[in-house]
């Protein structure tokens, strides 16, 4: 089994060297949603909001941010991403917004940081475009939905 994080004589943590590894096609879907009040799901859709377009806006920070995943995240890798997809859809019956992202790459390590970090921040983003209409709103259930590539094989999420 791989050590996820490598230390030196120092106690310092290193990146986990994937040099030995194949590059393989590598794809991660994750999920979040974004509760809120009825009236905030209908001030959305109406394209009310103070800020502007509330979905497009937020489906665009998911895309930017799951492409600095490496900045945010300490000894996370760079990676050339080949697909970032972020879809933010109104949700009547949560109510709120549902999120989902999918990212691929061929390369040595996976996505999975990288869509995770596009569906927190595309959450992120929902809250603060329209938190001055509703302070209620909750961030849950941000989670890897399923993963395909690599050594350690797929995965897919129970629910």
């Amino acid at each position: 089994m791989a050590t996820l994080t490598h230390l030196d004589k120092s106690g310092a943590a290193n990146m986990v060297d994937v040099s030995g590894k194949a590059a393989t096609k590598r794809v991660a879907r994750a999920e979040g949603k974004v509760v809120t009040a009825p009236e905030t799901v209908a001030l959305i859709r109406a394209g009310d909001a103070r800020k502007g377009d509330v979905l497009g806006t937020a489906r665009l920070a998911g895309i930017m941010a799951a492409k600095r995943a490496h900045e945010l995240i300490p000894l996370c890798h760079p990676l050339l991403l080949t697909k970032i997809a972020v879809d933010c859809r109104l949700d009547d019956a949560l109510p709120g917004v549902r999120v989902e992202a999918e990212v691929s790459v061929t390369g040595q390590t996976g996505v999975e940081m990288e869509a995770l970090t596009a569906v927190s921040v595309a959450c992120l983003t929902l809250y603060d475009m329209v938190k001055a209409a509703d302070r209620s709103m909750r961030i849950e259930g941000i989670r890897l939905l399923a993963k395909s590539g690599g050594r350690s094989g797929d995965y897919e999420a129970r629910d």
